[in-house]
């Protein structure tokens, strides 16, 4: 299999920013990690290697990306409004910085890279998708957490006008925006729960985002409830990912 790392200095996030390759050829997706992990925790945790059939066959190439959880959603010390501050500049990052290197990495000045995560990994990707589907294709998210209300972000009710345009379920309700949501509809999206041990959280807001999705938004999204042996952990996951990048690229 073809690995690359690469390092530079992100001038929106104002530190160096790392991320792997992996593959050569095949329809791009960027992958974000799990809540404060890194860059190489995806193929550490072992899901390089569940899905490298696909990467090998030259259908799908990776791209590894790293988070600022630490310094934004986790970051209890700074006020909310900082928090949004610190991850509106981690989406530049992606925008203006990772998707113009994936291009490049293609060989294709307009290619639009999937996007996809598990956990928090999955957080990031549909609010990358749902922001800009002007630049992404698509989206796969498994058991992601998809409202910025939950205790673990620490954001009470009157915190939420300072975080709203980063958490899905409280904004997509609100876009009417008929070019963007037309774009969503041309989108390939996939999102994926479990129902077992440590998935409620993910069950209650995979169905909320299910709703506003397909039943008033008309997005034509594509939702799977797995069963209730299926945890929040990686085996799952890599059953998961084969099973979605089948559906995509048989």
């Amino acid at each position: 299999m073809h690995v690359e790392y690469h390092r530079w200095y992100s001038h929106n996030l104002g530190r160096d920013m790392e991320l792997k390759v992996y593959g050569n050829y095949g329809k791009p997706y960027i992958v974000f990690p799990c809540s404060n992990q890194h860059f190489y925790d995806y193929e550490n945790m072992g899901m390089i290697n569940a899905i490298s059939g696909f990467i090998n066959a030259g259908k799908v190439k990776m791209i590894t990306v790293g988070s600022v959880d630490g310094d934004s959603w986790y970051n209890h010390s700074i006020l909310p409004g900082d928090r949004n501050a610190v991850y509106e500049a981690y989406v530049r990052y992606i925008v203006e910085e990772v998707v113009p290197f994936v291009r490049n990495s293609c060989h294709s000045h307009n290619e639009k890279p999937m996007v996809t995560g598990a956990s928090m990994g999955a957080y990031h990707a549909i609010n990358m998708f749902l922001k800009r589907p002007d630049i992404f294709s698509g989206v796969v998210a498994l058991s992601g957490l998809y409202s910025l209300s939950h205790p673990e972000y620490a954001n009470y009710g009157y915190d939420m006008p300072y975080v709203y345009y980063n958490s899905p379920i409280h904004y997509l309700p609100q876009c009417h925006d008929e070019r963007l949501l037309n774009l969503m509809r041309e989108g390939q999206i996939y999102v994926c729960t479990g129902q077992g041990a440590f998935e409620h959280e993910a069950v209650e807001d995979t169905r909320a985002l299910d709703y506003t999705m397909n039943h008033d938004k008309k997005l034509g999204a594509h939702f799977e409830y797995w069963g209730y042996d299926v945890a929040h952990d990686w085996p799952f996951w890599f059953t998961q990912m084969n099973h979605f990048l089948h559906k995509i690229h048989g």
